[in-house]
Order: C-alpha cells, then structure tokens, then sequence
C-alpha cells in the first residue's frame, strides 16, 4: 500500500439489513429522538429496543406508527443487551455512556456513542436517498454538520426518478448474456454516458 493509502479516512462504509438485526438503543430524549428518526427513515422495518427512564413524546408517537420499534421505560440494565447485534448510546450521562460502551464491548457487541467518536465502533451516516440509490457520507466522525451541507448538495443535484434509471439497469444486466466480465464491460459502458452527460451540462 502507498501512503495515501495509509492516511485519511479508514473507515469501511457497509450497509446493514437492520430488518435482519436487533438494536438497542439507550436513551429516550433529544439525541435518542435523532438516532431513531434517523434509522426509521432510512430502515422502516428496523428491529429497535429504546430503553429510558423517561422517553420523549415524539418518540412513543413514532412506536404508534412502526410496531417494530419496542420502547421500555426504566433504567439500562446489563441484561438489555442480551441477543442484541448492535447498541447505540445516546444519553447525556457521561458514567453511563462509558458503562454501556464497556458491557457492549465485553460481548462484542459493536457500539456507537453519540457525541464521541473516539470509542465508537462505528458511525451513522449523513445518507442521500433516491428511490433505491443510497449514498452514505463519512467525516470521519469530524463534522456531522458538513456531512449534512454535502447530503443537502447531493439531494439537489440528483434527479427524483432514480428509481426508474435503476429499474432500467437492472433488466439490462439480466439481459445481458456472458461472462462477469462482460457484463461489467457492457454496463460500464451503458452507465458512463450519465459521466458524458453531466461533463456536457457543466459545459
């Protein structure tokens, strides 16, 4: 590997079938809010536990609404974590975060801390959404707040009727007769007149 290789953002982006998990999430206010208004947009049949002693409003209104979402009100409890794939910690106690953080990481479970990125195991993405195109975007954990400008950028620029673009793509590629490398060939072909067109746009 090269230098460049070596240096500036690491992290592997992947995308997860949250429908085939379980998540917990620890805490039931603003930051909680977030996170679970964030993964129901984007994974409407997310397996999601959210426990806190005191839960937001909004929050009991979205678990009306997507019955895949479990709210219990109490106090975190070892136990919690108990058949759970993922955690994400969003409470505003510091001694807490840690504690959850440090019984997740004991049963390798991977863990997101809200506001501090330095013990996540991974981080949530500012995502750009067009029909079945989804776009991820990473800082690196270092400003969410660009991560989201970009997101605003990218929504603006990409045409709303990506489904059908993506539709047509995928009959062509069934379509398509050879071997792997063939059809990569033929559809690298097909998909950089979208290249020569924007070029042609900017001009």
């Amino acid at each position: 590997m090269t230098n460049d290789q070596n240096s500036g953002n690491q992290l592997f982006p992947i995308f997860l079938r949250l429908d085939q998990l379980q998540l917990l999430i620890v805490g039931g206010g603003a930051v909680g809010l977030e996170k679970v208004s964030a993964i129901l947009k984007n994974s409407s049949n997310a397996n999601i536990t959210l426990i806190a002693p005191e839960i937001r409003e909004e929050i009991k209104a979205l678990s009306d609404k997507f019955k895949n979402l479990k709210l219990i009100q109490r106090e975190y409890q070892l136990s919690d974590l108990e058949g759970k794939d993922l955690v994400i910690v969003a409470t505003s106690l510091h001694e807490l975060n840690k504690k959850v953080r440090e019984d997740a990481k004991s049963k390798k479970i991977l863990t997101n801390v809200a506001d501090t990125p330095d013990i996540c195991d991974f981080y949530l993405s500012s995502v750009v959404k067009k029909g079945d195109l989804k776009i991820a975007i990473s800082t690196n954990g270092k400003s969410p707040t660009f991560a989201k400008r970009i997101r605003e950028m990218l929504e603006d620029v990409l045409p709303d009727g990506m489904d059908s673009v993506m539709d047509n793509l995928k009959s062509i590629r069934e379509k398509l007769k050879g071997d792997f490398e063939y059809k990569v060939k033929k559809l690298n072909e097909i998909t950089s007149l979208f290249r020569e067109k924007g070029n042609s746009d900017k001009s």
